[in-house]
């Protein structure tokens, strides 16, 4: 696994002067690269609602993929589900047969691992991979199963008590959000 350097430690909430932010962009750039390296031919890129699903959606044309990218959602196998409800987010679609494909899920931001839990049980409903790789813009630690991706851009440190998501604006770029909860 490819342990690239650390972006961000303490992410500021306000535009002060010298306030630390995540480059998105660089990131995403970072990503294709990562993406490149762990392909292998028909591989097949599948992305986690949302911010995934928006990585994989222009991995895929920008690495000239054929076809076109799966995507997973996470609502339905969830351990929250009773709390958090259905999600108003894209349901899962896989437009291949999943059994015996190798398949490269990507995420925006990976934090406990209970999301890749539960897409792994979707991804499964849906047939038996031969192989499942997981890769990330952003791994921020703080890990409540075993889970941990094969690739990350970036690994970054953020207090328990703030939140940080993909955003991506009409022209397609990326950013991120640090919201306090």
């Amino acid at each position: 696994m490819r342990h690239p350097r650390t972006v961000l430690k303490e992410p500021s909430l306000t535009s002060a002067p010298g306030a630390l932010t995540l480059d998105a962009e660089a990131l995403y750039r970072e990503l294709a690269r990562g993406v490149q390296q762990l392909q292998r031919p028909g591989t097949r890129l599948v992305g986690v609602t949302s911010g995934g699903a928006w990585l994989a959606e222009r991995l895929h044309q920008d690495l000239g993929l054929q076809g076109e990218p799966g995507v997973i959602s996470s609502a339905m196998h969830r351990d929250d589900y009773a709390s958090r409800g259905l999600a108003a987010s894209a349901q899962t679609k896989l437009d291949f047969d999943v059994n015996g494909a190798h398949i490269l899920i990507l995420d925006d931001v990976l934090y406990t691992g209970r999301t890749i839990r539960a897409v792994l049980n979707e991804l499964f409903d849906y047939g038996r991979p031969a192989a499942v790789q997981l890769a990330v813009l952003v791994d921020r630690g703080g890990r409540e199963l075993p889970v941990q991706a094969d690739y990350a851009a970036a690994r970054v440190s953020l207090p328990d008590d703030q939140s940080l998501e993909l955003a991506r604006d009409p022209a397609g770029r990326f950013s991120f959000k640090v919201e306090r909860h």
